[in-house]
């Protein structure tokens, strides 16, 4: 296993460059299959495991918690301590059973913030969250609320690093100058959908109507650029099995651009003996910016196959053939 560090000061953690989502543990993939994937990647050497309070509440029709839940189980029952860093969620948690993020989320107040992530360490079973996000943004709420907020929970031990996601980079930076200039914790961890393939960001959805934010497109590796503390955390990397299963990728890749960049894909594939999969985490794992992708399994197979490509080494010139195909 590779590691990265994650965050500065004195909160900063060494992750594994490869993380494991949690969000279907509890629910979809049952308690046996979860516990021999999280031990399994635990014997890897990986150690950052991504999860939310409101995972999974569309399986159920409720408010979701499983995911946690189990979590909490699975370390206590392996006396799982600090060595295994555990990223959590809130904002996005329905507030009824039945209603869903985009017409009755949790949101961002002081209030709930406290609340949720009081919940969260109790169904985790951890005297601290080591990584906190904000998981959906929260337009009824002032910015500057939110950022206190989460700023008061690092500063009493509740919280070690702080992190955003889906958020329009404008308002990720400008909740980072207002803790600054408040002498408080902010971002560091940012958390948005990004693979090799491009989507289309335009296209409206219920809970962006002017086009997807969750995605990490120009604007956001700039700011990345910009700012060198910063870590991406790339959630969907693999595009829910769309590499192996073409039939699965989601509308909003099918445009001209998607053709040349599958085709370079699979020549590089070819030439390593890797599978596109493992090409795409290997490309996003040694990249210039500082990615983490974050991959969910449902089977020992496929967290496999995930490792493995954290040893695949891709040459300068395949990675140039990568980043140009457009």
């Amino acid at each position: 296993m590779k590691y990265r560090t994650i965050g500065t000061g004195p909160n900063r953690r060494e992750v594994s460059v490869l993380a494991l989502g949690a969000m279907l543990f509890g629910s979809v993939t049952d308690e046996k299959t979860s516990f021999a994937l999280l031990d399994r990647y635990v014997e890897a050497g990986g150690n950052f495991v991504d999860t939310s309070d409101n995972y999974a509440f569309w399986t159920d029709g409720g408010q979701g918690g499983q995911s946690e839940e189990l979590l909490g189980r699975w370390r206590r029952s392996r006396g799982a301590g600090d060595e295994i860093v555990v990223a959590t969620k809130l904002g996005a948690r329905p507030l009824a059973p039945g209603t869903s993020y985009t017409d009755n989320p949790e949101g961002l107040s002081a209030k709930v913030i406290r609340e949720s992530a009081e919940r969260s360490r109790e169904r985790l079973g951890m005297e601290r969250l080591d990584l906190l996000y904000a998981h959906i943004d929260d337009h009824t709420v002032p910015q500057r609320e939110t950022v206190e907020g989460f700023g008061a929970l690092v500063a009493e031990g509740m919280v070690g690093l702080l992190g955003v996601s889906n958020q329009a980079v404008w308002r990720v930076e400008r909740a980072r100058a207002l803790a600054a200039a408040a002498g408080l914790p902010g971002y560091e961890v940012l958390q948005y959908q990004h693979s090799y393939l491009r989507p289309r960001t335009d296209v409206p959805d219920d809970l962006f109507p002017d086009g997807s934010l969750g995605h990490a497109g120009a604007e956001l590796a700039g700011y990345l650029r910009a700012e060198p503390a910063l870590t991406l955390v790339a959630y969907s990397p693999l595009l829910k099995g769309a590499y192996a299963r073409p039939e699965r990728l989601p509308g909003d890749y099918d445009h001209p651009g998607t053709p040349a960049r599958r085709a370079v894909l699979r020549e590089v594939a070819r030439e390593t003996g890797a599978t596109p999969g493992q090409v795409v985490l290997a490309w996003q794992i040694g990249h210039d910016l500082p990615i983490l992708p974050l991959a969910g399994v449902s089977s020992l197979a496929q967290l496999e196959e995930n490792l493995a490509a954290v040893d695949l080494e891709l040459s300068a010139e395949q990675r140039a053939r990568l980043d140009a195909a457009h």
